[in-house]
């Protein structure tokens, strides 16, 4: 975590970042669908977490959550099994993840979760350049 933070920073010293992907954390409990159940899991553990905060402490924005901090059930990963992805149970583990010098630009960010092909969906950011 924290040589990524370096990197990036050194990186937003040049131009304005936008790091998007999975990042195999789901920051926040709106972020996942069984919150509790999952405390100990890999990409909810309170360490991986605090490695989130930190990235965005360093000068970065969480673009989905930044324009929509309350929306619920916004996940781009839905396991195989059990039908998770038809009962909506998921986690949001994609991010464009940007320079907070960015925020002005910022116009939408969206959650593609109708679009198929994979355990995951895909994201689009939004920007006025």
């Amino acid at each position: 975590d924290a040589a990524l933070r370096s990197f990036l920073a050194r990186l937003d010293a040049r131009k304005p970042v936008a790091l998007c992907g999975d990042l195999n954390v789901a920051h926040g409990e709106i972020d996942l669908r069984h919150p509790r159940a999952n405390r100990r899991s890999p990409g909810f553990t309170a360490e991986e977490r605090q490695g989130f905060d930190e990235l965005l402490d360093s000068g970065f924005l969480d673009s989905f959550r930044h324009l929509y901090p309350a929306v619920p059930y916004a996940y781009t990963f839905w396991t195989y099994l059990g039908g998770a992805r038809a009962r909506n149970v998921g986690w949001r583990l994609d991010y464009f993840v940007i320079s907070r010098r960015l925020e002005g630009a910022l116009c939408d960010s969206k959650i593609r979760s109708k679009v198929l092909g994979s355990d995951h969906c895909p994201i689009t950011l939004y920007l006025a350049l």
